[in-house]
């Protein structure tokens, strides 16, 4: 499935000097063995592809959203200036050219005028400019908003801490169809930021007409993109993609629908695709041990990088960087990829992923560069528990960790919670798995104490990641805070904005300060074991933003 030349990718990288930021009816949660993927629909011509989904969406809301799942079905029902093609290169969009300034901090972005709503009406200017100032005010809560957007578009920073009117958001509308954008520095690859979801535009009178109920369902939600959703609810277990007559490239789309069902049982997903009810599935450890040698086998690397998050703030035992440190280091994690997990995933000892980006001398990759920074030690671990029991006054622990409630979280999460308990002497681990919906409200709201997340890039830069953890980050939600740490980020994309090789030396150092501190405990690099039918054409994977992209796909012969 992965078609796209990595090495391509890597060189498009380098080429980033700046940055600026990287989850049907209402039916119960069983899945419709009888009914997803039926013959009809290849019996009338129709070009539909099934597919499976490990959750419910958590959010239809450009402003709101901040998971995989979200991302990929705004990326199909919505369009934002431009679009990710095979090479993850931008693509026209909503917008078919731009110019920059001679200093680069303004961007004159020309929209095409056949750009539609899924209703009929115009897609234009002004509907990127209420999007974006939703995005920054601090009324909408959103987390995504300022982390993309702070330190990059003019004025966004102050509009976010509510020390400017969103009104000062460096975004205006000249006329219907020009957007001007002024920025707080030079960012070279701003182009590819507008393709994010956070950057997609917004129909203001069809927002405020939904108030409390925008995108909750398929009849609250108006998107602009290939597809539109139907049969969808906030709750549902199964919704359709319908392709979009008012999409104004509609003839470039090849499906006319893709169907999905929320399964979490990985089993039941392959039952469901060995009777050719569904196209793709992803698989388990045990699963890849019975499938690897299958002619339909795959394995997609990604960038998905999985990490312990420590509740600083609320948590006395978790303030204390002794037993972070412990934590980090007390759980084997080249055993959980090779026999928990069993899927080409990979331990990570450090927070930016290998592979990913190379330094800017088009020297070594960054991880191999800063070298592992977390790893795991029980005798180091013993060492920083006992010094952190002794600091605390106290020789037992009980902590809870919250995680994700499909079943392969549920296996990594009571091996890690076993490792835990027995390398460090006093701990307890209480086990809280709740829906991924759930799960990103008690992270939003700081009400966990350990959890398990992951993070992948908004875009080919380490800027994605490190900034997660400077202190006012919309992300860091565990109250981490490093003055130093903050200094070298954010210097990054303000006063070394044009200085690409200094960039880099900041984010060396930076992470480093990360690990010395335990901010974080990583703990492995994601792949994807998959089963993919042959008929599945077009579908590309992205290296950043939206997982998938399904604007090209099609339905081939299977034979």
């Amino acid at each position: 499935m992965r078609n796209k030349n990595w090495m391509l990718l890597l060189v498009f990288g380098l080429l980033l000097s700046v940055v600026v930021a990287c989850s049907g009816g209402d039916t119960e949660d069983k899945p419709k063995a009888e009914g997803a993927g039926e013959d009809s629909a290849a019996e009338n011509g129709e070009q539909v592809l099934n597919l499976t989904n490990p959750e419910v969406i958590p959010s239809m809301d450009p402003s709101l959203a901040t998971d995989e799942s979200s991302f990929i079905y705004l990326a199909a029902t919505m369009e934002g200036l431009y679009r990710l093609d095979e090479n993850a290169a931008p693509v026209d969009g909503m917008a078919t050219d731009h110019k920059v300034s001679e200093d680069g901090l303004t961007w004159t972005f020309t929209l095409r005028e056949d750009g539609k709503w899924a209703n009929g009406e115009p897609v234009t200017a002004h509907d990127f400019v209420y999007a974006w100032q939703r995005a920054v005010n601090p009324d909408t809560g959103s987390e995504y908003g300022p982390y993309m957007m702070n330190d990059v578009i003019k004025n966004a920073t102050a509009v976010s801490s509510g020390e400017l009117p969103v009104e000062e958001l460096g975004v205006k509308a000249d006329g219907d169809f020009t957007l001007v954008v002024e920025l707080e520095n030079p960012t070279a690859y701003f182009e590819t930021l507008t393709s994010f979801g956070t950057f997609f535009p917004l129909n203001q009178k069809f927002v405020e007409e939904q108030g409390d109920s925008f995108a909750t369902s398929s009849e609250t939600v108006l998107g602009n993109g290939p597809f539109t959703i139907e049969n969808w609810k906030s709750t549902s277990n199964s919704w359709e993609l319908v392709k979009s007559e008012e999409y104004w490239d509609a003839e470039t789309v090849q499906l006319d629908k893709l169907t999905f069902e929320v399964i979490k049982e990985p089993q039941t997903a392959v039952d469901l695709y060995e009777t050719g009810k569904v196209d793709r599935v992803d698989l388990t450890s045990d699963l890849v041990d019975q499938y690897a040698s299958h002619d339909d086998y795959a394995v997609a690397a990604d960038t998905f990088v999985y990490f312990i998050k420590f509740n600083q703030k609320t948590t006395e035992a978790l303030a204390n960087e002794n037993i972070r440190a412990a934590i980090s280091r007390a759980f084997d994690k080249q055993a959980l990829v090779d026999e928990i997990l069993n899927n080409g995933s990979f331990v990570a000892n450090g927070l930016i992923p290998a592979d990913f980006t190379p330094l800017p001398d088009g020297g070594e990759d960054f991880r191999a560069v800063n070298g592992d920074l977390m790893t795991y030690d029980t005798e180091a671990a013993v060492e920083f528990w006992d010094k952190g029991l002794e600091e605390l006054g106290t020789d037992a622990v009980e902590l809870e960790l919250l995680v994700d409630d499909d079943q392969t979280t549920k296996v990594m999460t009571e091996y890690i919670a076993n490792q835990l308990q027995k390398n460090l002497p006093g701990l307890t681990i209480k086990l809280k798995q709740v829906p991924k919906e759930q799960r990103l409200d008690l992270d939003t709201n700081m009400d966990y104490e350990l959890q398990i997340s992951r993070w992948g890039p908004d875009f080919l830069d380490p800027f994605t990641y490190m900034n997660l953890w400077t202190t006012d980050s919309g992300n860091n939600n565990m109250g981490y805070s490093n003055a130093e740490y903050d200094e070298l980020v954010k210097a990054t994309a303000s006063t070394l904005a044009t200085d690409n090789a200094a960039r880099y030396e900041n984010f060396l150092k930076a992470e480093k300060i990360l690990f010395e501190d335990a901010g974080i405990a990583p703990i492995y690099q994601s792949s994807r074991a998959q089963l993919v039918s042959p008929k599945v054409e077009g579908v590309f994977i992205n290296p950043f933003g939206a997982p998938y992209e399904y604007k090209w796909a099609s339905v081939g012969s299977a034979e």
